[in-house]
């Protein structure tokens, strides 16, 4: 009898939540099946088995918090040994079941724009350590393995070989995991969707029920018993239009899932309390390292973009641009990096160990991204080097993995700018604060028509907001304005880029 462990990730966390097991007591089970999916801070993690055998008890439970190196699952493989007496893992104090957290906009607003959020995500976990999540440059620590228990006294029996060499494939699978070129849509994916066992409610007995976690999710926040839902997905799969049918729901998925994380609060009620944790925890920490740390400096600049506007009209056009969700997000990410190969010094961090500003010869941009797990900041890899056909390709994928929640912790670490779009909400612009390790952060407000002097007469021209914000200590009035006023131009006047 074996128990298999919770590992380290690879993402320097300390804890994860248990989603969903996809076994049951009794079933078997091979090395490197999927038994489990957690979700850290950073993303949904499906764990492999590293034993072989018959599932003889889960540890812990659906929803409990966990740490690292607690052990979730029992398997008997069938040598014959006992299983260490351990006390079933219990959900940390403070990892108390929230009220689930409100769905924010899609990703993709009406305009197709990756839908944004200001504020980042990261800064020191509790204990000194320092996160990578979301955004962050490499961690300064390494993380260090807490010693195994029961594993010293001499002449106690080591595990097999083979056991050991499996728990470290296992790992080490995990921290290598390939990141996705793009990921499958909910509706693409949840053909596959492993079968979870659910209580029919009405008498007792279990039932298998195919749905993805979101869909699941879900119907937990309406109060939907998934085993009373009739599935219309192929294979016998529920959607979410199953679930919100059942819910007696006529709102859109966003706004289902919008409705469903408001707190509702009882007759009388004139308080609630909703626990932080994951990605809210550590949204909230990074706010507060960045803003104490970084001293920052926000400019501002208005400008008329109607020659961008028709631009990305064009494109949409273009049978070059076909299956490219062209938006004037891509544009401002595109005059980013233009500017930034103008002006090289804003792309650096500020080393406080060595004294030392590093400037990067190379450009990972980050997107920040509302999604319904709260707002991530995936970047992407040498930006500065892609086509626009490229990056919009990258783009797109980059928030259609974000959307699903499947975004790999390498896919939000090592970013060096970060663009958020408030636009897409209707927002003009904002004061964005830095993403920890980065010293300038670009704000995308809406873009409305307005009155505007335009070769000498008053006229209704598209016209948007920029608002850049920078670390003071590296980056200077001069070099902050020179910046900013590059990507301005660049909207101003697309044909700009064929000079530069």
């Amino acid at each position: 009898m074996k128990q298999f462990k919770l590992p380290d990730v690879g993402e320097g966390l300390t804890e994860a939540e248990i989603v969903s097991w996809k076994v049951k007591p009794g079933d078997t089970v091979k090395v490197n099946e999927i038994v489990v999916e957690i979700e850290t801070a950073k993303s949904l993690v499906e764990l492999p088995s590293p034993f072989a055998g018959v599932v003889s008890e889960l540890l812990v439970e659906e929803g409990a918090t966990v740490d690292v190196g607690t052990p979730i699952i029992a398997v008997d493989t069938g040598d014959g040994g006992p299983v260490p007496a351990t006390t079933p893992a219990k959900p940390r104090d403070d990892m108390a079941p929230s009220v689930p957290d409100i769905d924010t906009a899609a990703i993709d607003s009406p305009a197709d724009d990756a839908a944004v959020e200001p504020g980042l995500i990261g800064g020191p976990a509790p204990g000194g350590r320092t996160s990578v999540l979301v955004g962050y440059g490499p961690r300064t620590t390494s993380a260090t393995r807490r010693p195994r228990k029961g594993a010293g006294p001499a002449g106690a029996t080591p595990p097999s070989a083979s056991a050991a060499a499996a728990q470290r494939a296992v790992q080490t699978s995990m921290m290598t995991m390939p990141t996705p070129v793009r990921e499958p849509s909910l509706e693409e994916s949840v053909e596959s969707a492993p079968a979870h066992t659910v209580s029919s409610g009405s008498d007792g007995q279990a039932a298998k029920v195919r749905a993805k976690p979101p869909v699941r999710k879900l119907a937990k926040d309406l109060g939907v018993d998934l085993a009373t839902v009739s599935p219309s997905g192929d294979g016998g799969v529920l959607t979410r239009a199953d679930v919100e049918a059942a819910a007696g729901s006529s709102d859109s998925g966003a706004d289902a899932a919008a409705a469903a994380s408001a707190a509702r609060p009882a007759p009388g009620q004139r308080e609630t309390r909703v626990p932080v944790k994951g990605v809210r925890k550590m949204t909230a920490q990074a706010m507060v390292h960045s803003a104490f740390t970084a001293p920052h400096v926000t400019e501002w600049v208005t400008v008329d973009v109607t020659r961008s506007m028709d631009l990305v009209q064009r494109l949409k056009k273009d049978r070059d641009f076909a299956d490219v969700k062209v938006s004037p997000l891509l544009l401002v990410a595109k005059a980013l990096l233009l500017a930034a190969r103008r002006n090289p010094e804003i792309n650096a961090s500020w080393d406080e160990a060595a004294q030392e500003i590093v400037v990067k010869h190379y450009v990972n941009l980050g997107i920040a991204a509302a999604t319904p797990r709260g707002l991530v900041v995936p970047n992407i890899k040498d930006a500065d080097r892609m086509s626009l056909r490229e990056l919009g390709d990258a783009m797109h994928s980059l928030t259609a993995t974000a959307r699903d929640g499947r975004t790999q912790p390498a896919d939000m670490a090592g970013g060096t700018m970060t663009i958020t779009n408030v636009g897409v909400f209707g927002v003009d612009a904002g004061t964005p604060i830095l993403n920890p390790g980065e010293s300038a952060i670009l704000c995308f407000g809406a873009v409305r028509d307005t009155p505007w002097v335009h070769e000498g007469a008053i006229a209704v021209r598209k016209v948007t907001q920029l608002a850049l914000s920078f670390d003071h200590r590296l980056v200077d009035g001069q070099l902050g304005s020179m910046f900013l006023a590059d990507v301005a131009r660049v909207l101003d006047d697309p044909a700009t880029a064929l000079v530069w």
